[in-house]
């Protein structure tokens, strides 16, 4: 499959005049908001995965995971069609509960592609998703956002367009993302329309489809081929779409329906458990990482009943919970443990990995909210996922997209970007010419080979203040949520939107309006 997907935007990619299309860095580069290290399509990672588990203790859960899709199943409710579907596959249906022989799943998800390429408008934006690439998205699904004038609140529309716009000036951030917040003053069952229409206007990168109905799911679709016509979209990756298993062990009617929406149209399905160990999950590590495998197992095998073919993504969001008060809790050692478990899980089954972010529970970007998101895309990075949501942005446990935290986060994933080149070899990287030069006893500071490259060496913040405390003291005694406000405020001045066809614009604008017409206000 990822095959005939490479085949065919090698094909197109000469043709295709939609976007904004090759030979256009010069103008983009311009537009994007810089910062250290350069503006990527996707992350290649040169360095080796971190790895947990061995032969045995992967065969364990491999094994346990079974019994559950066994003994004990997962259940898809209110939707005869995929008990119907299930039944027809060989699994054992009863009522609402669906028994997997062992075997049946895997055997299924043999048709998934291993790898394959996410298109954006702009072919020079286009993700490979799997392998070794990683792809950073920002933060997905918050109600409320903190703004740059300090203040808690619902999100509107206008902060939605602002994260877009932020995403796509963003160099380490590969997608424009999906929801990345809920933009409360559009009626909830037309919101989708203007959420999907901004991604394509206000960025030229790949963007994530609606999940929260099936009809919305459609929606997604018909705009995405108004924008890569019809024939492209049923042969190309040009959404990645969020399925939420409903843990434990249950896949509702909502994203059952939006899995075969997207799943028929040939669209990735990013199958995620939702866990907060304790909770969704048990508390044990070994636990969770069972009762992921078995529902991405059901889940990723139900996309090849759907379609053979049809890409999908194994995928987890890990976090755990306070015993004493309930709350969610990140940056812990148990989440991790449990990300890398499922990476090295989702290797063997050959399916490309999603999980992390720079996920906090903190209410504002502060010490508690830097050490947990640390914690996290370090090991986001290191597990060797190809798929990062909320990879900027994320506050308050995922209830707050807060623009200041997005600014640091985006910083943090150009200091990913280096890490993940790994340790250069080359001749210039061996520097003996500069230990000759120096010899014993002195100082590389002025050697010709610090000179020569000191402006790359080191990846260099665009927030953090290395100055001295009198320079720091002079200059207002910022801290870093102050210069990253400055920042943000900066970047949306100098935000210019990526070229889109003005006939297609008049199209989906088109779409947009008759849908709306067609249609009752409802915010419930």
């Amino acid at each position: 499959m990822s095959d005939k997907i490479e085949q065919t935007e090698a094909e197109a990619g000469g043709r295709r005049t939609r976007g904004e299309g090759r030979g256009a860095a010069a103008r983009r580069a311009s537009r994007t908001g810089g910062g250290a290290g350069p503006s990527l399509p996707f992350i290649t990672r040169k360095i080796k995965e971190y790895e947990v588990l061995d032969e045995d203790g992967l065969q364990l859960i491999e094994n346990n995971a079974d019994l559950i899709l066994e003994e004990i199943g997962i259940e898809f409710r209110e939707d005869p069609e995929a008990l119907e579907l299930w039944r027809q596959a060989g699994a054992d249906v009863r009522g609402e509960r669906v028994h997997f022989p062992k075997g049946l799943c895997r055997e299924l998800l043999k048709t998934a592609p291993s790898s394959f390429t996410w298109h954006s408008r702009n072919p020079e934006r286009n993700v490979t998703i799997g392998g070794k690439a990683t792809c950073f998205a920002p933060v997905y699904g918050p109600p409320f956002v903190r703004d740059l004038e300090g203040v808690r609140r619902y999100a509107t529309i206008e902060d939605f367009r602002n994260f877009v716009k932020l995403a796509y000036m963003a160099p380490s951030i590969h997608s424009s993302g999906g929801t990345v917040c809920e933009p409360v003053d559009v009626p909830v069952n037309k919101r989708h329309l203007d959420m999907i229409y901004s991604h394509i206007k206000y960025s030229d990168k790949p963007f994530m489809g609606s999940v929260t109905a099936p009809e919305r799911a459609e929606d997604t679709i018909a705009m995405a081929k108004l924008v890569f016509g019809d024939e492209f979209v049923e042969n190309n990756c040009v959404t990645l779409n969020l399925i939420n298993a409903n843990s434990p062990m249950v896949f509702d009617e909502t994203m059952v329906g939006a899995l075969k929406v997207y799943a028929r149209h040939n669209q990735a399905c990013v199958i995620s458990p939702f866990i907060l160990s304790g909770a969704m999950s048990p508390v044990t590590v070994a636990g969770t990482l069972t009762q992921i495998l078995a529902e991405v197992l059901a889940g990723a095998a139900f996309t090849q009943l759907i379609r053979p073919g049809a890409p999908v993504l194994f995928g987890t969001f890990a976090a755990s919970i306070s015993m004493q008060s309930g709350a969610p809790t990140f940056g812990s050692p148990e989440p991790s443990l449990v990300s890398y478990g499922a990476a090295q899980l989702a290797r063997r089954l050959g399916l490309p990995f999603r999980t992390g972010g720079s996920l906090c529970g903190s209410k504002v970007p502060d010490a508690q909210a830097a050490h947990e998101s640390a914690n996290t895309i370090n090991m986001t990075l290191l597990a060797g996922t190809n798929f990062v949501l909320h990879a900027a942005g994320w506050l308050e446990g995922g209830l707050v997209s807060s623009y200041e935290k997005f600014m640091i986060d985006q910083d943090q994933l150009g200091m990913m970007q280096k890490l993940a080149e790994g340790i250069d070899l080359s001749e210039n990287a061996q520097a003996l010419d500069a230990i000759r030069e120096v010899g014993p006893g002195s100082h590389y500071l002025g050697c010709a080979h610090t000179q020569a490259n000191f402006q790359t060496a080191f990846y260099r913040s665009a927030l953090a203040d290395n100055n001295s405390y009198e320079q720091w003291e002079v200059e207002g005694e910022k801290r870093i949520e102050q210069r990253a406000n400055a920042l943000c405020r900066s970047w949306l001045d100098q935000y210019e939107a990526p070229h889109l066809d003005p006939a297609i614009d008049d199209a989906l604008k088109q779409f947009i309006a008759e849908k709306k017409d067609s249609m009752p206000d409802a915010f419930t």
